[in-house]
């Protein structure tokens, strides 16, 4: 009798244990998934904006003929965008994308007839906000990130996470040169 009892409650808390495991298990991969749609809500506006680009170079082009280098830069970098492989080749490209868009806005600055036209007006105003969106998904990206990372590291869950080969993910990061100030000059 007594050898029933240990068994039921050794077989009790082999249940509570594999049950504890699989709840530990399934929350990985639902932040595992919440991870990947953020980086698919990101990636459809990064189409976006990568589709628009070619309308708003041009625009430019009838305009800014003494900027070609600028304008290649941004066609240089939506093409590194679409041969890019692996997430950290896609967020540097991404990245270098973002920076010539930068330039491409400063240097659109020279040029008051540009800067009316109702064209550039509208596909820089329509690019403006998805940049604005890429912002607030990649943050919501970044936060999910750091949930599951925090997650995989913490006892008892880095035990469950290294058996089943949950690994880290990396943050969306900025290139540094963007945490430098921006050098503005009105004399041309």
């Amino acid at each position: 009798m007594a050898g029933l009892i240990v068994l039921g409650i050794f077989l009790l808390l082999l249940l509570g244990l594999i049950i504890f495991v699989v709840m530990i298990y399934n929350g990985f991969v639902a932040l595992k998934n919440n991870i990947e749609q953020n980086w698919s809500n990101i990636d459809v506006l990064l189409k976006q904006r990568y589709d628009e680009l070619p309308k708003l170079i041009k625009v430019c082009e009838g305009y800014m003929q003494h900027e070609q280098k600028t304008l290649e830069a941004v066609v240089k970098a939506r093409s590194m965008v679409n041969s890019a492989q692996g997430d950290e080749q896609k967020l540097q490209a991404q990245n270098a994308l973002s920076d010539t868009l930068k330039s491409l806005f400063m240097v659109v600055e020279r040029y008051p007839d540009l800067k009316a036209d109702t064209g550039f007006r509208q596909l820089s105003n329509r690019i403006s906000e998805i940049e604005d969106q890429i912002a607030d998904r990649r943050e919501l990206y970044n936060a999910s990130v750091t949930i599951y990372n925090t997650r995989i590291e913490q006892f008892p869950d880095v035990i469950i996470a290294k058996t089943f080969n949950f690994a880290s993910r990396e943050l969306w990061k900025i290139d540094p040169a963007h945490r430098q100030d921006v050098e503005v000059n009105f004399n041309h």
